[in-house]
């Protein structure tokens, strides 16, 4: 993974707007650039397309053991919505998307730092931003990317799953443009596949005594919510879920996997695992070691995380970890120019789709980390 210079597109900030990736900035400064790269080689693509194949087969087994052990107090579940889960789970729901962040430095297997599994970003920039840039920029070269092609060869798939005339729903909040743009792609690639789909935002959801209805009172029989599990679950409103009259995407069995608690219940599982990290509910694990990163079981964007040990020290605010946290060993990540790298590696419908590359002076990477393309 060599990060090098690259000079930006005179046009880079119309040509992203085109593709409607218009949050390019966030708070002033550049979420995207394209002062500098990554090039990668062919082996390199391989080990991260290996490992994100290993790591879902690994989680779907964490799954089933959470699932048939029902360890909902362990990770902070509502117990209420445990058979809701196990139901998802026993009827194979299935799953469109989920990101698992790597240490990786081109060398060592890359190790899971977390996976985002229910309401993942960085989708558009992945799938269609930087593949554009590498078209304007690098002639002859390739990317870790079939993201655009797997989606909607996934919606066509779920589409056979689904009564024919019926809608799939998108919610999500308009007034957060990634949030919004990221919804807004997964619909289009939706349409693409010939599916019929209607929008709204999540506040708009209604109840209409037997199931969930859009601002027309349309039946809500499949939706597409970019809006937490763990949220929807804590919420007055959320308990007309249990009516399970609704197919979610993502699934409700995935609210194990967006949870932190997985890390210490995989390295349970599968000791000594090459792509993770030594992770434990006790601090006080032995097997911890001296540098290690304590995590909230629920957080999002890099908030609560401290690093604790020798020659660390750093930690994000935020609202975060009233339900507990775990503790899993330190990975240090490359750095390249004062850069800390992680590596987003996308599943779609289970299969190995891309990766996106963020970095940050500092080793806890949060939402104003910058996105920075790749190319092999």
């Amino acid at each position: 993974m060599q990060r090098e210079t690259s000079p930006p597109r005179a046009d880079w900030e119309q040509k992203l707007e085109s593709v409607g990736f218009t949050y390019h900035h966030l708070d002033g400064k550049p979420y995207w650039t394209e002062d500098s790269r990554y090039r990668l080689r062919v082996s390199e693509v391989d080990a991260l397309e290996a490992a994100t194949e290993e790591l879902h087969k690994i989680c779907l087994q964490a799954v089933d053991h959470v699932v048939t052990n029902q360890l909902w107090d362990r990770l902070a579940i509502p117990r209420a919505f445990g058979d809701y889960i196990t139901a998802s789970w026993k009827r194979s729901d299935p799953t469109m998307v989920g990101r698992f962040d790597l240490a990786y430095d081109g060398w060592d297997p890359p190790k899971l730092l977390e996976y985002n599994a229910d309401t993942p970003t960085a989708l558009l920039e992945m799938a269609v931003a930087q593949w554009f840039w590498m078209k304007d920029v690098i002639i002859g070269a390739d990317q870790f990317n079939s993201a655009h092609e797997k989606l909607i060869d996934a919606w066509k798939a779920l589409g056979k799953l689904m009564p024919p005339g019926k809608v799939l729903h998108f919610a999500r909040s308009e007034e957060d443009p990634e949030d919004y743009a990221t919804s807004e792609y997964m619909r289009d690639t939706c349409v693409q596949a010939g599916l019929a789909t209607r929008t709204l935002r999540v506040e708009d959801i209604g109840w209409n005594g037997k199931t969930f209805t859009d601002l027309e009172e349309l039946p809500i029989s499949f939706i597409h919510k970019l809006y937490p599990w763990e949220w929807m679950v804590r919420e007055a409103f959320g308990q007309h879920i249990l009516t399970d009259q609704t197919g979610f995407l993502e699934p409700p069995w995935k609210m194990i996997l967006s949870n932190k608690g997985i890390l210490p219940i995989l390295w349970q599982l599968f000791p000594n695992h090459p792509n993770l990290m030594p992770a434990y509910f006790d601090e006080m694990a032995p097997g911890l070691g001296l540098q290690y990163v304590r995590k909230p079981l629920y957080s999002r964007e890099g908030s609560n995380v401290s690093l604790i040990g020798p020659g660390l020290g750093q930690k994000t605010e935020g609202r975060y970890g009233q339900e507990g946290y775990i503790y899993q060993a330190y990975a240090k990540l490359p750095v390249n120019d004062g850069q800390h790298a992680v590596v987003g590696s996308w599943v779609i419908a289970g299969q190995p789709a891309g990766i996106g590359i963020r970095e940050d002076p500092s080793p806890i990477t949060h939402n104003f980390s910058r996105f920075v393309p790749h190319y092999f």
